[in-house]
């Protein structure tokens, strides 16, 4: 059954990588620069002293972390915790601990596209909390969250880390009104958006020093050689990253250095670049209060509670079905 589950992961990673190389311009999903890899590199970035949203969101976390469990358990019932790439959940350990040691009725359910980072998160808890009832879940978002719709139990949903921003605006929404669609009226949506700030402070989070970021986006084309059979050359691309201050969008690229083709078994497809020619890897928009305002009232949502670092970096915003 794992084999079979493995085959179908590559059979869609090679068919996702087909149509972002062949469109114009050429885009490859940024939930694949996540495997065993991507993920200590990742944890890499969040360490990083110019990777401010980690340590901003990780204040809330400790600063309110009793109001979070107040507005949890507010109605007193068992409850499901729900994190939606969830990663290391170095900052919902914060609140697993706390729900643990105030012995609140819960079970907690990370979900994450990578399986490397469900099985380690899943035998660090077990370690380190044991008394919290762990339920990994390996697969994208909304998938698994339709497969838990019709669970009674009430659901409090976790979104952390931006994550949202790495949705184009149209999808941001599009995603969020299909989330609503699985939630029943007592569910809560906790989200969190980077705030809008001196840009150099934003495109410096992305252009770091140590070139941590630009092997994490090179990592896509690592895995598009290891796993589909490519035979891109990293040396002959570079990282390239932008911040716009009008939109809040910074976005990633890899730009090839030259012209060249790149052949790749799985789709047994060549794929030719011009000199300069970009790849879109990820982007991360930054969100001012009015457009997450209206981004929740038009996803369905109404927002209950939100909650800031002391700098106003970043905000976690606690959302019920309007």
């Amino acid at each position: 059954m794992e084999d079979i589950l493995i085959k179908a992961n590559v059979t869609k990673f090679a068919s996702e990588v087909m149509e972002g190389l062949s469109a114009f311009p050429k885009y490859l999903h940024s939930k694949h620069l996540y495997d065993e890899c991507g993920d200590r590199l990742f944890k890499a970035i969040m360490l990083m002293p110019e990777y401010y949203l980690t340590d901003s969101e990780y204040e809330i976390f400790s600063s309110h972390k009793d109001e979070l469990i107040k507005t949890f358990t507010e109605t007193k019932n068992e409850f499901i915790l729900i994190e939606l790439g969830a990663g290391d959940a170095l900052k919902t350990k914060l609140l697993l601990k706390q729900l643990s040691d105030e012995q609140v009725k819960f079970k907690y359910m990370p979900i994450d596209i990578s399986a490397n980072a469900i099985e380690k998160l899943e035998e660090d808890l077990a370690s380190n909390i044991p008394a919290v009832t762990v339920q990994g879940i390996n697969d994208e978002f909304l998938p698994a969250i339709e497969k838990l719709k019709n669970i009674e139990t009430r659901k409090v949903i976790l979104f952390l880390g931006s994550s949202i921003g790495n949705f184009e605006s149209t999808e941001a929404l599009e995603f969020l009104s299909d989330l609503a669609k699985t939630l029943s009226p007592d569910d809560l949506f906790l989200i969190g958006f980077d705030l809008k700030k001196d840009p150099s402070v934003i495109l410096d989070a992305y252009n770091d020093k140590q070139g941590i970021t630009g092997a994490f986006n090179f990592n896509i084309l690592e895995r598009i050689n290891k796993e589909l059979g490519g035979n891109f050359d990293i040396s002959k691309f570079k990282h390239y990253p932008t911040y716009d201050p009008i939109n809040g969008e910074a976005r990633s690229y890899l730009i090839s250095k030259q012209k060249q083709d790149v052949y790749i078994e799985a789709i047994n497809k060549v794929i030719f670049f011009d000199q300069w020619e970009p790849i879109k890897i990820e982007v991360s928009k930054k969100y001012d209060l009015e457009s997450i305002e209206k981004l929740a009232k038009n996803a369905g949502f109404t927002i209950k509670y939100n909650f800031y670092d002391c700098r106003n970096y970043f905000v976690d915003s606690v959302w019920n079905l309007s």
